[in-house]
Parts: C-alpha cells; structure tokens; sequence
C-alpha cells in the first residue's frame, strides 16, 4: 500500500497534516484559501523490506508564498530512522538558521541584494546540514556507521528556487518552451561514478569500484576492505565513511523562476532508476487532477520496474509534487504528452 498526502483547498491552521510517520505536509495558517498552491505526496514501499523514504512539503515556509519539499532516501540497517529524524528536523533548521542569520546580516527585497539575501540562503543551507549530520551522529543507541539518508531539497522563496541536494534523488523542474512542455533537472545525482566525487573519495583513501556482478553501479569502499559498498558519495550519517571521502555537505544551486514555469518533482531514486525526467514531466502534466500527480508517476514507477527488471527487488519510490499554478483548462495548444 502507498501512502498518499494531498492538500488543495483544506486550511491546517499550522499544524502538520501527517498520515504516515515518515510522511509530512505542514501549511501555515496565514495562507489564505486564494493563494494556495496544489500539491501532491506519495510513497509506496518496494519489495526490499520496510519503506526507508521520507519526505514533506510546508507551505508558507519563511514566508507567505514560501514553499519547502524534501524528499529523503534511507539506506542501511537503520535508514528508515535516518531518514524520519532528518524528515522531521531538517526544514526547521534550514529555518532557524536563515532567520539568524538574517538579523546578523539584514536581508533586503531590492534586487541589488540578491546576491546578500542569496548567501544567508546559501550559509543557513549549508549550516543547517552540518548541525543535522551531527545529531544523526549523537543519536543514543542508533548506528547509523553504515547507515544513512539521501536529501534534496528545493526551498521556493520568493521568485526562485534555492535547491540542496545530498546523494543520488533528484529533483526537476516542468516549464513550457514553444508552446511544448520541458523537463528541466535541477540537481546533479550524486554518485561515486562521477568523476569530481570519486577524486574527493580517493584523495581521502577510500575506494571506488563496481562489483563484477553490476558493473554498472559504482560503490564506495573502505580501504583494503570489501564493505560497506555505498552507492552514492554524499549523504547524511554514513559514518564510517565520512574520513574516506563521503560528506554531508550538499550541492547547492538557485533557479529563478518565470511565468512559464509549471510544477516541480522531487523523487527518490527508485523513480529515476526506471523512468525518465521527460516521462515523469509528462506524467504529472497530463494528470487530470493535480491532486493525484505523486501517485500517478509512483505507480507509473512501479509498473517499469516489473516491466524492464522482473527479477530484480522494487526500489521504494517516493514523490513529492509542487504546482506553481494551476496548469491551463485547455491544452489543446500543445502537442499530447510531447515534450520539447
């Protein structure tokens, strides 16, 4: 069974709406019916053993038009954990730290402050992920040595997007070009395979090599040793590796946003492993009820793993689905489920 969280008209009155413990939305009581946005989650447990994925969405984050999604991908003995405590704690932090350093620094609406508003974005990210990896670590009677979570992270704020990404789910933007719609990839998977990682990882002894039996797949290494095998090179926790290369410190990026620019996915690998970003931006615009995109692609997901790997185990597949308006009554401009 999939758990699946929708918020379209309905007010919270700034109490978090949760139908599954690793799965949030809050909406702030100062949105007012008119200004909210659609949105859609929803997680679905694969055959692997329990649901280590997380995720939530707030509404009225920092402010009134203010947004905030997450999605985190344990793994690990203790992923499920993992992934619940940074689910739970990490918008807060991100938060708390932006508002610090706001009164330390000052913020300014102008434009030609965009580049002081931009860096106690960037300092609040990047402090709030060092402050959260150091309470996975202080946990009381949780290893989380060899155990972990994945984190992106896409935080709307005005006119723009600021996303933070740690490992290897992935977060995309729908916008229409020409009259078509287009996917647009805000993060970077990553992962061992890539080459700026794996020189950090070796630079600090650790190991990067694919076993004969997936060659495909990239892992991190212990030196002189056959374990732990991790499949991406940053993450929270992970601890055992974190003197071999693997950190906590996430990729961070802003995307400012236009009038064309439609919706945004963030997803766990389990998606990406087995459909595009053009087909999950066809997926979630071609959905008649925006209420149901998360859902759509998660099943979408879970029908191509059977089809293109019916012998291998099911990912979890976790979404979170932002609309940034509400998509056109009328499509017949553009071409059916085309992307340019």
């Amino acid at each position: 069974m999939g758990i699946c969280i929708s918020v379209a008209s309905s007010e919270i009155h700034g109490i978090p709406q949760v139908h599954d413990e690793n799965i949030m939305i809050f909406e702030a009581s100062k949105i007012q019916h008119e200004t909210q946005r659609i949105c859609s989650v929803y997680s679905k447990q694969g055959t692997k053993g329990l649901n280590q994925d997380a995720a939530s969405l707030y509404k009225g984050y920092g402010m009134e038009d203010g947004a905030f999604c997450g999605v985190y991908d344990g793994h690990g003995r203790n992923g499920r954990i993992v992934s619940k405590i940074v689910n739970n704690s990490l918008p807060s932090l991100i938060l708390s730290q932006k508002n610090a350093l706001e009164e330390i620094n000052g913020v300014d609406n102008k434009q030609n402050q965009f580049s002081k508003n931009f860096l106690n974005m960037k300092e609040a990210i990047l402090g709030a992920f060092k402050v959260m990896d150091e309470e996975v670590k202080l946990q009381e009677n949780l290893d989380c040595s060899c155990s972990g979570t994945t984190a992106v992270v896409v935080i709307r704020q005005g006119e723009g997007l600021f996303i933070a990404n740690l490992g290897d789910s992935r977060a995309i933007l729908g916008t229409i070009h020409d009259a078509k719609l287009k996917a647009i990839q805000l993060t970077t998977d990553l992962k061992p395979g890539l080459p700026s990682e794996a020189k950090r990882i070796r630079s600090c002894n650790g190991c990067v090599y694919a076993l004969k039996e997936e060659p495909h797949v990239q892992r991190v290494w212990l030196p002189n040793e056959n374990y732990p095998g991790l499949a991406m090179s940053r993450a929270f926790g992970d601890f055992i590796l974190k003197d071999h290369g693997v950190i906590a410190i996430p990729d961070i990026s802003y995307h400012p946003l236009t009038s064309s620019d439609q919706f945004i996915v963030l997803a766990s690998d389990g998606v990406w492993d087995v459909l595009s970003n053009e087909e999950v931006a066809s997926i979630v615009w071609m959905i008649e009820s925006e209420e149901e995109a998360a859902r759509a692609v998660v099943e979408a997901a879970t029908a191509a793993w059977a089809k293109k790997y019916p012998s291998s185990r099911v990912d979890d597949c976790t979404v979170v689905c932002l609309f940034l308006q509400r998509k056109p009554q009328n499509l017949g401009y553009m071409e059916k489920g085309k992307l340019g």
